[in-house]
Formats: C-alpha cells, sequence, structure tokens
C-alpha cells in the first residue's frame, strides 16, 4: 500500500507538469487500496483525499472476497472520501453490486459482466436473469424485455436470439451485450432518479430480489 502511494505522488507531478493530451481536459483519479484490512483502508482512504484531486477510485475489491467485505470496505472508504467529488468503485459489478454500493455513497462503475456474460447467453433483465441458451426460450417470441425500452431488447425475440446463439452467429452476441448495456445503463439512471425523488431505499430493496431470479 505505502509503495502504492509513492508511486502515486510521482503520477500526480508527472500529471500535473504536463500539458493536457489532444487538447482536452483530463481527470487523475487515485486509487484507494488495502484489500479487506480496515486499517489499511482507512489510511489508504485518507492519503488519497489529502491530494485533493477532481475524483477518486476504489480499486482492489471485488476480486473473490465475499460480497459483505467488499461492502463494509467501501462504506468505510466512502465515509472518509470527500462527497462533492465523484467515487469511482472499480471492476463492480452485479446488477445487486452495483445497487447496494451506491447506496454506500459510490458514483461511477466499471465491468466485463455485462458483457462477458452476454457472450455466454446471459441476460440481465428488469424481470430477472435469463439463460437465453434453454430450451425453455426456443419458441418463445415475446421481446428480449420490452419493458427496458432500447431497440434490440424490444426488437428481437427470445426465440430468435436463442437461435443465433445456438448457431454461434455473431450477432447473437451483438445482440445479447448491447441488451445488457441497456439494462446497465437503465439501472444507473433510475437509480438517479430515485435518489432525487426520494424512493430509492424501498425500490432498491425489491429491484434486487427481481432483477437477480432466475427466469
Amino acid at each position: 500500500m505505502e509503495m502504492t502511494h509513492r508511486w502515486l505522488q510521482r503520477c500526480i507531478d508527472r500529471f500535473d507538469s504536463t500539458e493536457p493530451k489532444y487538447g482536452y481536459h483530463q481527470t487523475f483519479a487515485p486509487i484507494v487500496q488495502g484489500s479487506v484490512y480496515p486499517d489499511l483502508r482507512k489510511q489508504s482512504a485518507e492519503v488519497i483525499a489529502s491530494h485533493e484531486r477532481e475524483m477518486n477510485a476504489i480499486g482492489g475489491l471485488s476480486v473473490g472476497e465475499p460480497h459483505e467485505e467488499m461492502y463494509a470496505m467501501t462504506e468505510q472508504v466512502c465515509d472518509i472520501l470527500p462527497a462533492d467529488k465523484p467515487r469511482y468503485l472499480m471492476g463492480v459489478g452485479t446488477p445487486e453490486n452495483i445497487l447496494e454500493c451506491i447506496a454506500l455513497g459510490v458514483d461511477m462503475f466499471d465491468c466485463v459482466m455485462p458483457t462477458r456474460n452476454a457472450r455466454n447467453g446471459m441476460l440481465f433483465t428488469t424481470q430477472g436473469i435469463i439463460n437465453i441458451r434453454n430450451k425453455k426460450w426456443e419458441n418463445d417470441y415475446s421481446p428480449v424485455d420490452e419493458t427496458l425500452g432500447g431497440y434490440v431488447s424490444t426488437t428481437y425475440s427470445k426465440a430468435y436470439l436463442r437461435h443465433l446463439v445456438h448457431n454461434n452467429e455473431m450477432l447473437g452476441s451483438q445482440i445479447a451485450s448491447v441488451h445488457n448495456l441497456t439494462f446497465y445503463l437503465w439501472l444507473v439512471k433510475e437509480s438517479r432518479r430515485r435518489i432525487q425523488d426520494g424512493t430509492f431505499v424501498a425500490w432498491k430493496s425489491g429491484m434486487i430480489n427481481q432483477c437477480m431470479q432466475r427466469l
């Protein structure tokens, strides 16, 4: 952790002494480390916050530890990092992870899950999780997710997508990937709306139960 902090200072010095690339403003986001050790997480978060950058990142989680430990470390770090600057949790995660960490104070996420799982036939929908490879979808000509919105989610049927996936057609992976990304974007936009109207906490609990059930 201390080595990471030394690297961080060198990076900041270089970043601040270098002209922005391509004529655009750029942002440097320090990363909080410390694994699942509360004392190290506290030290690291305090160091990162002290640099007063435009945004801050939280790393070293979602790498196999139990979700309860990830949430505990995220909550601890978010209590230290300034609330008026975006907090970016790296490599997270499932819809459940995202909703729980939004509740803890995280603003930004990135994850391979929507596209990686799509290529394996797993679709996230507003009704639950679909394994499009299953035979039960063979003759289901309803849209992938008619309530979600978005072109691919409302235009293509489950039966057609299953046909593409079973025949290893690249279009199947493309449709599934765009659909899952549409779902993730909907999830965070809806979270924002619910936070603004004061209904996020109650909505989150119901949405976790709904989105994570297997159809």
